[in-house]
């Protein structure tokens, strides 16, 4: 790097160019992630009771 001076007004030209989303983009990403996030517990939730099930019901028949 030879010129700081350059670099640093190239990055001041560069964060100018940054596009950030709207605040709509912003809540349909966020509830979209809720979304996600709610399904996958549920969805574990009725794994880990599943897999309990059957690990009762073996332990049940080995005895």
């Amino acid at each position: 790097m030879k010129n700081p001076i350059k670099f640093i007004q190239e990055v001041k030209q560069e964060a100018f160019k940054v596009t950030w989303p709207t605040w709509k983009e912003t809540l349909q990403g966020a509830l979209m992630v809720f979304v996600m996030a709610v399904l996958m517990s549920l969805f574990f939730l009725l794994l880990d009771q599943v897999l309990k099930f059957f690990l009762e019901l073996l332990l049940k028949v080995s005895i």
